[in-house]
């Protein structure tokens, strides 16, 4: 029977807390003793939880099975195999030279256009007259600080000047509404999905050595499309809207969700309420430059009679829209490793959204089809600002904007 995982964890564990205070033979004696304790693959398991040699356990195996008695002698001093840093004084310098950040990018140096992995770093250390293997690679590199490391995606680009300045405005513009009862929500568009037997990305519990089969590539399915959510999130209420679109994602599709939302929960949730804030990103279908956007919301207005109030992100911003994570990510999160094999898979998966601070989700499925391309001509902007259905603030205008209902149809 193979020796479980659990095991491997569980011995580790008493390795690395008595190790340390044990002579070198009765570490081998100890090593020895578990791993005649577990029978077959003992000592296997046992080097693999411990970092020993398997020589090093079977020496001790034989001197336990020897029933000799105990000579007293440990090791004479300076006895064992050195430290390949001892033997070789050059060795870490020339690793860390190899990894040190700042050669990354330097066309003089060996790896400044590959991946650095162990193996890589020890055939150039090899080759550059410091034998060494990729294990010991990896030690040295722990030992000197060194982990492995993702991308962390914090350089935001130029910043703008206004920046700070609108969160601000954003900030006061949310706290009037909440104060008057009035609804804020935090929009946009999540990414779009694959429709089908597609990998996902992340891990889902699931029997050992039981993944679930998924398609080898991610060629679209032409029958089952793309799945295109659009979601809605209330900031006071702490609910999530999702639309789950079958076409195309445009700004007549945003504004058909937060009519959806507005019409089957936020009517109901704020009764009294005369104006509506939304807050956005700054492109996309809900870009502050795309008129269809201003339109449709326009439209919206005079069907609801809301004073709807629109503040978008400043650039560069759009990872701190509300939306992102206090809705989006705990959807990913409850679908990872979890193939996405039909729109309805993908509305009941959203809508099974919770969190412990309350969160609750609605999903539905749109089906109508919102053409791509729709213009929108200069004299019907005129038209709105005109009448005073569209009123910019003199707060960044472009950013900052407010759809009246249109008291003239």
């Amino acid at each position: 029977m193979a020796i479980s995982g659990d095991v491997i964890v569980v011995l580790r564990a008493k390795f690395e807390a008595l190790l340390p205070h044990l002579d070198e033979r009765a570490q081998r004696l100890m090593l020895a003793a578990e791993a005649r304790s577990l029978g077959y693959g003992g000592i296997m398991a046992v080097a693999r939880a411990s970092g020993a040699s398997t020589t090093r356990i079977q020496a001790g195996v034989a001197e336990l099975e020897s029933g000799q008695a105990p000579s007293g002698r440990i090791r004479r001093e300076g006895a064992g195999r050195k430290r390949l840093t001892e033997k070789d004084p050059g060795l870490a310098p020339a690793l860390l030279g190899l990894v040190e950040p700042t050669r990354r990018g330097d066309p003089e140096s060996a790896l400044s256009w590959t991946t650095l992995s162990t193996d890589r770093l020890a055939t150039e250390l090899t080759a550059a007259g410091h034998p060494v293997g990729a294990d010991t690679v990896a030690r040295l590199l722990k030992e000197n600080g060194f982990s492995l490391q993702a991308n962390a995606k914090t350089v935001e680009g130029n910043q703008h000047p206004d920046r700070d300045g609108q969160f601000s405005y954003l900030n006061d513009q949310a706290t009037e509404h909440v104060i008057a009862a009035d609804p804020v929500i935090s929009v946009d568009a999540k990414k779009k999905e694959l429709v089908g037997n597609y990998r996902n990305g992340g891990g889902e519990w699931r029997p050992a050595g039981e993944p679930e089969p998924v398609k080898v590539h991610d060629f679209i399915d032409p029958e089952l499309g793309k799945a295109n959510p659009y979601g809605v999130y209330d900031v006071t209420g702490n609910t999530g809207w999702v639309s789950v679109g079958t076409d195309h994602d445009t700004a007549a599709f945003a504004v058909n969700t937060i009519r959806s939302w507005w019409n089957t929960a936020g009517r109901a949730s704020y009764p009294g309420a005369t104006r509506l804030l939304i807050t956005a990103d700054g492109g996309g279908s809900n870009g502050y430059r795309t008129r269809l956007w201003k339109t449709e919301l326009a439209a919206l207005a005079t069907e609801t009679g809301l004073v709807i109030t629109v503040c978008h992100l400043p650039p560069g911003t759009s990872k701190w829209n509300k939306i992102e994570h206090r809705l989006f990510s705990h959807i990913s999160m409850n679908w990872r490793g979890r193939p996405l094999t039909s729109h309805a898979v993908i509305v009941n998966t959203i809508a099974a959204t919770t969190t412990k601070t309350g969160l609750t989700v609605h999903a539905e499925l749109d089906e109508s089809e919102y053409p791509l391309g729709v213009k929108i001509p200069d004299k019907q902007m005129k038209a709105l600002e005109t009448n005073g259905v569209l009123a910019r603030h003199d707060w960044h205008p472009e950013w900052n904007y407010t759809l009246n209902p249109d008291t003239l149809k």
